[in-house]
């Protein structure tokens, strides 16, 4: 997330009957807008083909290894937390590598096991690429599959709660939408109290909680404005 302090900042900031456009202050950098809440991302914000595909919790996959009959087109799927477990390599973190990567480190296990020049690939058979990443003040941050409905609530129940500490005011959802980078603050407290609605999260969204990196991406606002009736929205500007 370090990478977000470096953009220009513009905010939209949900008030109720509020419509029209101001500046906090002398400040050019934040503004409020009639911006309810973050917009749902497109279908092509969903895909990319900028980036290799990177192995998540519940993807299914092919591993080979040429001339073992016995570790030949093995299917295996990622757990949970993106592990997978394969004879003579054990249990080997797959999430987060490539398929490639993976290979690599499968190969290597088995060499450290006796197996002699092993030629190990793997295939992707069905991803799960609709996930959500929820990080910070949560008790098992991670990648978690978007199943249904997902909500931010949800999400943050997927990841086992919040922490004790966990400072429930600043909860942030980031989201890319037709080529936007956009952010939006969360109260927790005041979700479960009704105030506003839980907001849908989307693939690719990030969720973080509590983390101080929201407090310096929001701090502007947040001093102006501390008591907020709603979902403060900005744009991320390069």
């Amino acid at each position: 997330m370090n990478s977000f302090r470096s953009f220009v900042l513009f905010a939209a900031l949900l008030l109720p009957g509020c419509a029209s456009t101001q500046h906090f202050g002398g400040s050019a950098n934040l503004r409020v807008a009639d911006r309810q809440d973050l917009p749902p991302p497109q279908a092509s914000d969903l895909t990319s083909t900028e980036r290799p595909y990177l192995i998540g919790p519940f993807d299914k996959l092919e591993i080979d290894v040429y001339g073992i009959e016995e570790m030949s087109k093995r299917d295996v799927q990622a757990d949970a937390s993106g592990r997978v477990s394969f004879p003579l390599a054990g249990v080997v973190e797959a999430a987060g590598h490539t398929p490639g990567e993976l290979a690599d480190i499968i190969a290597a296990r088995l060499r450290a096991n006796y197996v002699r020049d092993p030629k190990v690939t793997v295939n992707l058979t069905e991803t799960v690429s609709q996930v959500v990443t929820v990080d910070g003040e949560v008790r098992e941050p991670g990648l978690y599959p978007i199943v249904g409905h997902m909500t931010l609530m949800r999400a943050v129940a997927q990841a086992k709660g919040t922490t004790e500490f966990a400072k429930l005011r600043h909860v942030a959802i980031f989201r890319t939408v037709q080529g936007q980078r956009m952010a939006a603050l969360y109260d927790l407290r005041s979700i479960r109290n009704g105030a506003y609605d839980d907001p849908e999260v989307f693939a690719n969204d990030v969720v973080i909680v509590g983390e101080n990196v929201n407090r310096r991406l929001f701090k502007d606002a947040l001093q102006l404005l501390p008591t907020l009736t709603g979902p403060l929205v900005l744009l991320l500007i390069n």
